[in-house]
This record gives structure tokens, C-alpha cells and sequence, in this order.
């Protein structure tokens, strides 16, 4: 019994901070008035600028279809462009704007503090074995989906 009551508190308390860290981020994401998943969609192309919409919904794991609608808000908003590829005219590549390079930096810059503030008390050893748990954790999920 000891077992699960462990496991059902590891989950939960997984799910507690996962909350409370998106609430953070939500909240500073919306006052550039973009959406947690336009953020992620930002940081991904300040990765892998130029990438198509099929290689970008692969990386963030989503679907292609749900990749296109971001993009085009962002398009709306001046944030990205849709570029044709050499060698495929078809393909485009999404493009960072100059204010949206500045606008990833800056969430860059605020996902580093956040990590730096809420894990400066934390063991190194501790995180390798939370990091270690945690991809066990996602290996499971991918096997239960």
C-alpha cells in the first residue's frame, strides 16, 4: 500500500509543479500577448530557424495542422514569416522576425532565471536522479499512449 500511496504522491506533485510553473510563464507570456504555445513555437524556431511547419510540429509534438494555426497568428502579429526553401519551392521555412528574436531572447532570459531561482537549492546528484526518473516516467507514458 506504502507503494502506491509514493507513486500516486510522486504524480501528483509532478502535476502540482507543472501547474504552478506554466501559471508562471503563462502569466509572463500573456503580457506580450502571445500564448504559452506560440511561446514554445518562438523558442523552437530561435533553435531551428527556417524549419517547415511538419519539421516543427515533430520537434514540439503536436500536429502539423495546430503548427499552422500558430504560425499564422504569429505571421498576424509581425513575429514570423513563411519563406520558400531552396531547392523546394513548395516548402516553406518559418522565419524569427527582428522582434521576435528579441522577444525569444527575453522569454530565454526569464526560463534561465525561473531555473536558476527555483532549483538553487537543489542537490546536483538529486537533479541527475530526478532527471533520471522523470525520462523513465515519459518512456512510460510513450508506452501507455
Amino acid at each position: 500500500m506504502a507503494l502506491f500511496s509514493s507513486k500516486a504522491t510522486f504524480v501528483e506533485d509532478l502535476v502540482k509543479v507543472d501547474r504552478k510553473l506554466r501559471a508562471l510563464f503563462d502569466e509572463r507570456i500573456r503580457a506580450c500577448g502571445l500564448t504559452l504555445a506560440h511561446a514554445r513555437l518562438l523558442m523552437c524556431l530561435a533553435k531551428q530557424e527556417g524549419s517547415t511547419q511538419a519539421q516543427l510540429a515533430a520537434t514540439l509534438e503536436i500536429k502539423q495542422a495546430s503548427v499552422g494555426l500558430l504560425v499564422d497568428a504569429l505571421v498576424k502579429k509581425g513575429f514570423v514569416t513563411r519563406r520558400a526553401m531552396e531547392g523546394n519551392r513548395r516548402a516553406k521555412g518559418i522565419h524569427l522576425t527582428k522582434s521576435a528574436r528579441e522577444e525569444a531572447e527575453a522569454i530565454r532570459d526569464f526560463a534561465s532565471a525561473v531555473r536558476e531561482r527555483v532549483l538553487h537549492d537543489v542537490d546536483e546528484r538529486d537533479l541527475m536522479t530526478a532527471m533520471r526518473v522523470l525520462r523513465e516516467v515519459a518512456r512510460n507514458l510513450g508506452a501507455v499512449s
